[in-house]
């Protein structure tokens, strides 16, 4: 198990689109990923769960993987918190 504060970067904060990217990020692998939000725990696999934590701009959650492929799951969600949600941009 690995795990991670990742803040929101987005102004708009976690809507939709950015409940979807979250989702289709984790589904590429096998590992469990969770979201924690004070004392809310969600399934990052799960766009109604993911809204449901109301993520606003500059909002911290814990993010945590577990499986055979937990830290690359986690390296590529914190790129995608950092990119604001858009999944392969790079940035300096």
């Amino acid at each position: 198990m690995v795990s991670k504060e990742l803040t929101v970067e987005n102004r708009a904060g976690i809507h939709a689109r950015p409940a979807t990217e979250i989702v289709k990020v984790a589904s590429r692998y096998k590992s469990d990923i969770f979201f924690e939000k004070d004392t809310m725990k969600i399934n990052g696999k799960s766009i109604m769960g993911i809204i449901t934590l109301a993520a606003t701009y500059k909002t911290k959650l814990t993010c945590i993987c577990c499986g055979e492929d937990e830290n690359e799951l986690l390296q590529d969600m914190e790129n995608l918190f950092r990119n604001r949600f858009v999944y392969g941009k790079e940035t300096d």
